[in-house]
């Protein structure tokens, strides 16, 4: 395997969704989540592991804007990188850490998922990029990620699902606020500022 593959990327539209769950496997890519984690009520994701969750997400898949973008190798998928405007992660807002910044309308890049045999290439950077520009196509302004910090080798890679601060760093994002000594909170504006900005909260 070359270490830097070539890699392609497109959205997640339902005719796709066979290549989700090729790259998924039979758990939902770790323990029946689905990447439903961040879109339900804890009591509601827990009762939904495995099949209810693959079926409410796959139910996102089919609605009006893609939940976000697919990494190919060829005709492999092999990454993942959860994208949708903030407001579709109702979770988010229920965190004390990850609670919103300001009144911004940021879009949230929520889970980052590559294949093993891919991992440790770079592919997460490159997912990274994808769905920033995918995001921008659809009008977002800034977009916003929550990567895990400081990340330690012994520390199984489910645990990174939200993605590892050099990864966002690379990638051109910045910290913005940090309320958890490991879970800053990342930016980068990817269009026009919206007037009348407030200042961040801390």
């Amino acid at each position: 395997m070359p270490a830097t593959p070539r890699l392609t990327f497109a959205p997640l539209t339902p005719e796709r969704w066979p290549d989700l769950e090729r790259l998924f496997g039979p758990r939902g890519a770790c323990g029946g989540c689905w990447c439903m984690t961040w879109r339900l009520r804890r009591a509601e994701f827990n009762r939904g592991k495995g099949d209810g969750n693959r079926a409410a997400f796959r139910a996102v898949v089919n609605g009006p804007t893609p939940p976000g973008v697919l990494a190919f190798a060829g005709d492999e998928p092999v990454g993942w990188c959860a994208v949708a405007p903030r407001a579709a992660y109702p979770s988010l807002t229920r965190s004390r850490v990850l609670a919103p910044v300001d009144d911004e309308a940021v879009w949230s890049i929520t889970c980052l998922f590559v294949a093993r045999p891919y991992r440790k290439m770079g592919v997460s950077v490159r997912l990274l990029r994808a769905a920033v520009q995918f995001a921008r196509a659809q009008g977002a302004r800034v977009v916003e990620g929550y990567p895990v910090e400081p990340y330690s080798a012994s520390m199984p890679a489910v645990f990174a699902w939200t993605g590892l601060l050099s990864a966002f760093e690379k990638a051109g994002f910045t910290e913005v606020l940090r309320r958890s000594k490991t879970r800053p909170i990342m930016r980068l504006e990817c269009g026009r500022r919206a007037k009348g900005r407030k200042q961040p909260r801390s």
